[in-house]
């Protein structure tokens, strides 16, 4: 199953990823893809599609507020990250409760590791396409971190990270991996993705 955001960028990636899901097994394997607005990207308010040096000009004491106390600072007619996490433990539960349906929970006694005398994996697996800011929410809900924390994390654009989730417990297994994007990054891609890291208001 993969489940992407409604925007259109995450919805044209969770296409891609489903292509080449498909294209690599014979016969191609129906895979369920959905959009789902809990995992829409948060709501910057009047922040929306302006530079963050922009913002900076005109909400420069806000903006910094935003990045250093983030549980109690916002954008103007933004979400607050407490109603984010709110929207996006929903979805994250409702995967969960997919998952745990087709397949077995495993256990926390076993190797996380594979290869220690385990059988191929052959466990049910979902795929979540979204944005920075909702996955930094998401991993603080999964691994029960308080949304002060919410800076730790960062995601590269097209960067993959895994969870397992075994027993219950979530095993970080890959964190923000971007080798699959090596043959695209000419020199005119990278500098449009430095421009676009630059140009967030996150």
């Amino acid at each position: 199953m993969i489940v992407h955001s409604p925007l259109s960028r995450a919805a044209e990636t969770a296409a891609a990823i489903g292509r080449a899901i498909r294209a690599a097994d014979d016969p191609p394997p129906a895979i369920p893809i959905r959009p789902d607005d809990r995992f829409a990207e948060i709501g910057q308010g009047d922040w929306e599609g302006r530079l963050a040096s922009e913002i900076a000009q005109s909400d420069g004491d806000r903006l910094a507020a935003w990045r250093q106390r983030p549980t109690e600072t916002w954008a103007p007619g933004g979400e607050r990250l407490a109603d984010v996490r709110t929207r996006v433990t929903d979805g994250l539960e409702d995967v969960l409760v997919a998952l745990a349906a087709a397949g077995r929970p495993g256990t926390v006694m076993a190797p996380q590791v594979g290869g220690y005398h385990d059988a191929p994996a052959t466990h049910p697996w979902s795929i979540v396409v979204g944005h920075d800011g909702v996955f930094k929410v998401a991993l603080l809900a999964l691994f029960d971190l308080p949304l002060e924390r919410f800076w730790m994390w960062s995601s590269e654009l097209c960067g993959i990270s895994v969870v397992e989730v075994r027993a219950g417990r979530p095993v970080v297994r890959a964190m923000n991996l971007t080798e699959h994007l090596a043959p695209l990054l000419d020199e005119a891609a990278q500098e449009e993705s430095e421009e676009r890291s630059r140009s967030g208001a996150l």
